[in-house]
């Protein structure tokens, strides 16, 4: 494992975080009474978006791709909508579990549309732009010791964070403390938002630290 892969991977999960930030901050110099809880759907679609695109350019662009044939034109945009549907497949099944699990079937449907369309964004998006939609790779890479490479470690790491900072963020819904970002979906959001940034800060250094411990198998 070289140290300039590590530096790759570092770089490119830090523009991920800095979408992030731009997401939170940049809206609010062009649309008025802009913030998080406040005009929350709204960030939420502006996030989804900035996270998405930094994905595909950096998943696309700086990670090292390995040699492949030539596609067709046709077999790319084949892939392309393939992959679209698998990231509106993942936005309901994510809802249909937040449902099953206490959301309101009915009322803030769009609010929780929504929280399971920035999960996917966290999850799946990452998942297709490295694996492509390959369910055998995603089902090797999440089973104990399928990584092959630092870029599916940390791949692992940012999903699983992700799903663990949802899951916390809604501890503090049924509290009766009264704030304004217990309403759902907004803590569960946040806290899946903090996982995400979490993995993506954690991993890089997770992996550094391990790298001599860590082997990699072709596949």
């Amino acid at each position: 494992m070289k140290d300039t892969d590590i530096r790759r991977l570092l770089y490119a999960h830090l523009l991920c975080i800095f979408s992030v930030i731009l997401s939170t901050f940049i809206p609010s110099l062009f649309l008025e009474d802009f913030s998080v809880l406040e005009t929350h759907l709204t960030w939420l679609c502006i996030c989804s978006v900035s996270v998405t695109a930094v994905n595909l350019v950096f998943y696309l662009v700086v990670k090292p791709n390995p040699p492949s044939r030539r596609s067709s034109l046709s077999h790319k945009v084949g892939r392309f909508l393939k992959c679209c549907i698998y990231f509106l497949m993942s936005c309901f099944c994510f809802h249909v579990i937040f449902v099953l699990y206490g959301a309101p079937l009915i009322e803030l449907a769009l609010e929780t549309f929504l929280f399971a369309v920035i999960l996917s964004t966290f999850t799946t998006v990452p998942c297709l732009c490295l694996l492509g939609p390959n369910i055998k790779a995603w089902l090797r890479v999440f089973s104990r010791n399928g990584v092959t490479s630092i870029w599916e470690n940390s791949l692992q790491i940012t999903t699983i964070s992700s799903f663990v900072g949802s899951w916390l963020g809604a501890f503090p819904i049924p509290l009766d403390w009264e704030r304004p970002w217990q309403v759902w979906p907004i803590s569960c959001t946040l806290g899946a938002t903090f996982g995400y940034v979490a993995g993506l800060a954690v991993s890089p250094l997770w992996i550094y630290w391990n790298r001599k411990q860590l082997t990699y198998k072709n596949n």
